[in-house]
């Protein structure tokens, strides 16, 4: 960990795992703020420092240590907030194996946080003493939960934290389950080690530029891959502080994640393509006279289809507020891939293909210059880049396995360091999913995304899913194309 150097690419030296960057940080950084929570989405609540935050995992992981728990499964159940960060890193610094969930409201989100339980062959939920006593009962209240320990860390005395031990671990250590259960299914534990999450951390931060100047603004979720990995585990890799806030503040009011920005100068945040939508359509134009986005850089855009027309219609409500065009940087990624598996030059503008719509139906990627909305013969997409560093992307016959010849549309395999170990517990879905060869050239293993599109010049689109796919009278359709 001596030869750590921040300011060199590739991924740090002497960093095997999570626990040594976060070690590192507290140690040459120990008084810079590393989060920040804005409870409300506008007032700051809370904020750690590096060495606050490691000491907060510590004594977390020394009490996880003293129970025995060491590579056992902890569920993490908490309500948007920095005690989330502590009892995440906390299980990393025990060696114990973390599952970020969410905490149930009420009987109908239970049925899955219980599938989760199970399918982990969970031994111990993590929570606060303000929710513990509500989110028990609902979850006894259908199943019988006799074996599962529980434990409250914001009440956790800290002079615990000077007998941890560092845990015996290295790069392929698993470090936590991304639970994810796609459009429809049970849900399925991506096994990702620790040196999947620096390799994509690593790569991200190549790819964006960052430095620590930078300035991260998160409203996603801390439990799904783009809120845990983009905005909490880059920040930390980069060096830089990252502002949070609950995901129910912006929804309630799009213009927080917004005023954030401004606010604090940020220069990196993310969102699915709907919420740059509910910016546009909730965003009044006395409160855009009050931002100023300059400092936003990277606009990140992924983790839903991209729309041509969304990107336009942000850049021209928000130009006032100085956000550019070549801020927006529409990425592709997956929990199983870790998180990024495309993203383009941060400097350039989206890239935009205009195809026929009846060629696309027959697999076939056929250029147009001009959209042609009047007739609905053409089809907007959106790049979302090249294949990160160190990895693959080729396009495969989603029956036949074959590479496909270009301008044909395909299933995306991906392979390379960021590629997840597989589902927890199931090995047929493993191997269907994450081990794929091509059968024309015995290139493997892939990893098989479920996603259809083709790459142009490197440049990947994404068309839709294998599952989704609607096939009438030998025409693909789309449900996004429907849907419009």
């Amino acid at each position: 960990m001596s030869n750590f150097d921040n300011t060199s690419p590739g991924i740090l030296r002497g960093c095997h795992t999570l626990v040594d960057l976060l070690s590192y940080r507290a140690l040459h950084q120990p008084n810079q703020r590393a989060f920040a929570f804005l409870k409300d989405g506008e007032v700051e609540s809370d904020a750690l420092t590096y060495q606050e935050l490691d000491q907060l995992s510590r004594c977390i992981g020394a009490h996880l240590q003293s129970l025995g728990l060491t590579s056992e499964r902890a569920l993490l159940l908490y309500q948007p907030g920095l005690d989330y960060l502590a009892a995440f890193f906390g299980c990393l610094y025990a060696g114990v194996v973390a599952v970020p969930a969410y905490p149930p409201h009420n009987q109908r989100n239970t049925p899955r946080i219980l599938a989760v339980l199970e399918d982990a062959d969970v031994s111990l939920a993590l929570t606060t003493t303000s929710i513990q006593s509500r989110i028990q009962s609902l979850l006894t209240e259908k199943a019988d939960l006799g074996h599962l320990r529980w434990l409250t860390t914001d009440n956790l005395v800290q002079s615990t934290g000077p007998n941890w031990l560092m845990p015996s671990l290295h790069s392929s250590s698993l470090a936590f389950l991304q639970y994810t259960s796609g459009s429809t299914g049970m849900p399925k534990g991506v096994m990702l080690s620790h040196g999947n999450l620096l390799h994509n951390a690593d790569v991200l931060h190549q790819l964006m530029g960052h430095s620590p100047e930078s300035m991260g603004v998160s409203w996603l979720p801390m439990y799904h891959d783009m809120g845990l990995i983009g905005g909490i585990l880059q920040p930390l890799y980069g060096g830089f502080p990252c502002i949070l806030m609950p995901p129910a503040s912006f929804l309630q009011r799009p213009y927080r994640w917004l005023q954030a920005i401004s606010n604090y100068c940020g220069t990196i945040s993310s969102g699915p393509n709907f919420a740059y939508e509910l910016c546009i359509q909730k965003i009044t134009t006395e409160q855009r006279q009050d931002l100023n986005l300059g400092s936003w850089t990277a606009a990140l855009n992924g983790a839903e289809p991209i729309r041509s027309n969304t990107l336009e219609r942000f850049t021209a409500e928000f130009s006032m507020c100085g956000f550019r065009s070549e801020a927006f940087y529409p990425c592709y990624g997956m929990a199983e891939a870790t998180l990024i598996v495309s993203g383009g030059r941060k400097v350039e503008p989206p890239v935009v293909k205009t195809v026929q719509k009846a060629a696309l139906e027959q697999n076939n990627v056929v250029e147009v210059e001009a959209y042609d909305d009047s007739l609905d013969k053409t089809r907007l997409l959106v790049g979302c880049g090249q294949s990160v560093p160190q990895q693959q992307i080729v396009i495969a016959h989603p029956e036949m396995l074959t590479r496909c010849a270009p301008n044909k549309v395909g299933e995306i395999w991906v392979s390379g360091p960021s590629v997840g170990g597989g589902y927890w517990g199931c090995s047929e879905e493993t191997a269907q999913t994450f081990q794929a060869y091509l059968t024309d050239t015995r290139e493997g293993p892939f990893l098989r995304t479920g996603d259809l599109g083709f790459l142009s010049d490197g440049e990947l689109f994404i068309t839709g899913r294998v599952k989704d796919l609607i096939i009438i009278r030998g025409r693909n359709l789309y449900p996004q194309d429907i849907e419009l």
